[in-house]
């Protein structure tokens, strides 16, 4: 099945065609990264299949959903890690991971077992789970950040630049969550400026350069 079938997507911001015609597919299963500099799509892209922001013109589907007009039940099945950590930050670790998976329709019981699991899954320490995240370093946000997209268990995950913030343990817990979670049938977009990290992931690797995604010809 295709995750993601996107025909010569446009996509503006304001005036600025920030994506100028992608075709893109990607089927159920696969891991395919993005990279490409900094303003040339990457981010965009992953929003755009996110239900985040509307598609201009073209076409579009994620997970048979149309990009223009069911945008809200795209974002029901997608979760999207962004440069931000989309945390609470007056709430704490613990509260933030288990709003999460209140909000993916578990029940409070099974909620809370599942944000100790994606918790302890990402490696937070045990001593930060009754803290704000205020009060957490860059990579300490990340991790939770990541529990709180594991909860939600969704069928695609749009990861942007995953291993920001983290040391060298944290960005191979999350090489090692990327392969575990295609394995058990999910679907994974990912982009970095780490090449050499995202190759080791994903045989095929797109570059977006000036809104186009052109996929690697040496693949």
């Amino acid at each position: 099945m295709d995750v993601i079938e996107l025909h010569e997507a446009m996509v503006f911001l304001g005036r600025f065609p920030a994506l100028a015609g992608v075709n893109l597919t990607v089927e159920s299963g696969e891991i395919v990264a993005l990279q490409g500099p900094n303003g040339a799509g990457k981010t965009t892209l992953l929003r755009l299949c996110a239900g985040l922001i509307p598609l201009g013109t073209g076409s579009g589907k994620v997970l048979g959903h149309d990009l223009f007009t069911e945008q809200q039940s795209i974002r029901r099945s997608v979760a999207m890690l962004g440069h931000t950590s989309g945390l609470y930050d007056d709430l704490t670790v613990r509260e933030n991971v288990t709003f999460w998976a209140q909000a993916a329709g578990l029940d409070k019981t099974t909620a809370f077992e599942r944000a100790e699991n994606a918790i302890e899954r990402m490696g937070v320490e045990k001593r930060l789970l009754g803290l704000p995240v205020s009060r957490l370093s860059a990579g300490q946000k990340r991790r939770t950040s990541l529990a709180s997209l594991i909860v939600r268990r969704p069928q695609l995950w749009l990861l942007d630049e995953p291993h920001s913030g983290l040391d060298q343990d944290g960005r191979e817990v999350v090489d090692s969550f990327i392969k575990e979670v295609v394995n058990a049938g999910a679907t994974v977009v990912v982009a970095s400026h780490e090449l050499d990290r995202i190759s080791a992931l994903s045989p095929r690797i797109m570059t977006v350069v000036g809104g186009v995604a052109l996929e690697n010809e040496d693949q």
